[in-house]
């Protein structure tokens, strides 16, 4: 989060009082526990370590979000790290506050989306998402397969997101999520976080990225969008968006729905998720 890229902590202070879903990404290989832990531990650290150093606020509670500055919500992508649902716990403990059951590999705990043999949650999954309700931890389906997406809306009792996901009907692409599961994310009343990942895109510049919005919008409801980059996993960028100072031209394309997309359906979700 530091340096000259799309998105810094510089830059990111220069909007103000913002708050962003800031994503520790263990996965190493298929089935090496031992470094998906070791680099879980060491991105957890850091991030703890810009809190320490007082250059972000770590929101634990819904009351931190209130606070100036920086804030950052940590959540991890993949729970291939995890021996089993109950360590949930000491990562919660430690300030996570968002969860993904998968990334592009499949787990214990659920397939993901590029899963050749879709089961959805598995039984350890079932106990994470319940647990994750019970604690105050934001399920997040982005790289999720469909029956996995689908059983987690089915589950949850609280809000479920997708940080950083498109639309299978605008663009076939395995990480888009299809009407069924938009409105499974929907009835949560969670968000769906518009990226810009390149190849998700009905067209791969600034106005695919407002197309995607539209769609959900008008569709489901405007307040169910919000906009998830993904700049920092990114090594190509839409045209017209590969910077924090694009956003402002992506508002102009959102017209009155601009700040409830860029921040306040999301903040609606996690006001109403995080433990109070």
């Amino acid at each position: 989060m530091s340096g000259q890229g799309p998105t810094s902590l510089d830059k990111l202070s220069k909007l103000g009082d913002v708050a962003v879903v800031a994503m520790i990404f263990p996965a190493v290989g298929r089935g090496r526990y031992d470094l998906t832990l070791n680099v879980l531990l060491n991105q957890l650290k850091y991030f703890l370590s810009l809190e320490r150093e007082g250059k972000v606020r770590i929101v634990r509670r819904a009351s931190d979000l209130d606070q100036p500055g920086v804030k950052l919500i940590i959540g991890l992508e993949g729970t291939d790290a995890l021996s089993d649902a109950y360590d949930l716990l000491w990562l919660f403990n430690a300030g996570l506050r968002v969860i993904a059951p998968t990334w592009n590999y499949n787990t214990k705990f659920a397939s993901s989306c590029t899963s050749k043999k879709d089961y959805g949650l598995t039984d350890q999954g079932e106990e994470l998402v319940k647990l994750a309700n019970e604690l105050g931890v934001i399920i997040d389906v982005s790289h999720s397969s469909r029956q996995t997406t689908l059983d987690v809306t089915s589950l949850s009792r609280k809000p479920v997101i997708a940080t950083h996901s498109n639309v299978m009907a605008l663009k076939q692409h395995y990480r888009n999520l299809d009407d069924a599961e938009i409105e499974g994310i929907v009835k949560t009343g969670g968000v769906i976080g518009v990226t810009s990942i390149p190849g998700t895109l009905p067209s791969d510049d600034i106005n695919g990225i407002a197309t995607v919005a539209s769609y959900i919008g008008e569709r489901f409801g405007w307040d169910y969008v919000a906009l998830g980059t993904d700049f920092l996993g990114l090594d190509k960028y839409p045209q017209g968006f590969s910077d924090l100072s694009n956003i402002d031209d992506l508002a102009s394309r959102l017209g009155s729905h601009a700040e409830a997309v860029l921040w306040g359906n999301a903040m609606r979700v996690f006001r109403q998720a995080l433990p109070q």
